[in-house]
């Protein structure tokens, strides 16, 4: 595969944003952003491989995420969580940047096309579907806070989960806590463990809007994106999410010929 070469692609951290007067995101919750952006400044792409270690270790040392907070108003507290929420709009998947592919999708564009993928899946027996759509829609939601680590990165997993668990707890937190809190900080364990049949059905739609992501790219501005294919061969886990990946192949190998 020919290799694309970033000229000026400089990733530097910014100073946290506030979120409100009372509540800003903690120092160690840092956000990177791209200067190749800088003509477009909410297009930043997110990558925290140069960025310091979060400095608190997460509650009770097993992964759980503890999102306890002071009783919320409820507009205010979700106003303020959609308000945080708005960079998965604006953040593209650092992997396409990387890649020299103009206008990428969005962490937030990701995520709405794994939920449709789980809205018009078929019936799995022992799958709750609504369940799937769920979790889609919330798999990557910390990337609000942490952006888009990749492996390119240089970022171990342990510690990208463990950046991405307490960016989690903080958003629970700014939402105030409560039923809804605990629903979305429970799908994202779950769905980061692969610990349920629905979180390796999700788990496989995050590799097939990925894929079929790259096959787009391909069509539409003529990129040799071999490598995304090359990454997620063989490690579909269901049924729907191999027959989808041969679809996907199928088409891509009548495009190049």
């Amino acid at each position: 595969m020919r290799n694309h070469v970033m000229m000026n692609r400089i990733f530097l951290c910014t100073k946290p944003l506030s979120l409100l007067p009372s509540l800003t995101t903690p120092p160690h919750l840092r956000i990177c952003h791209s200067a190749a952006a800088a003509s477009s400044p909410n297009r930043a792409i997110h990558c925290m491989a140069n960025d310091s270690p979060l400095s608190q270790p997460l509650t009770g040392g097993d992964g759980s995420v503890s999102i306890s907070a002071p009783p919320p108003s409820s507009a205010s507290s979700a106003i303020d969580f959609l308000s945080l929420c708005s960079r998965l709009k604006t953040t593209p998947r650092a992997g396409w940047g990387k890649r020299d592919v103009k206008n990428p999708e969005s962490i937030a564009d990701h995520m709405y096309r794994m939920g449709l993928m789980a809205l018009i899946s078929s019936d799995i027996p022992g799958v709750n579907r609504d369940k799937c759509i769920k979790m889609a829609i919330v798999h990557d939601i910390a990337e609000a806070i942490v952006g888009d680590i990749t492996p390119s990165c240089g970022v171990p997993k342990e510690e990208k989960n463990r950046r991405e668990s307490e960016a989690l707890e903080h958003m629970c937190k700014l939402l105030g806590g409560g039923e809804r809190a605990e629903e979305i900080a429970e799908l994202w364990r779950e769905y980061e463990a692969n610990a349920s049949p629905e979180a390796k059905v999700v788990k496989d739609f995050d590799k097939l809007e990925l894929i079929l992501q790259a096959l787009e790219y391909e069509q539409e501005q003529g990129k040799d994106l071999e490598e995304f294919f090359q990454s997620t061969a063989g490690k579909f886990q269901t049924d729907i999410g191999k027959a989808w990946a041969l679809e996907i192949a199928s088409r891509r190998r009548k495009d190049q010929h």
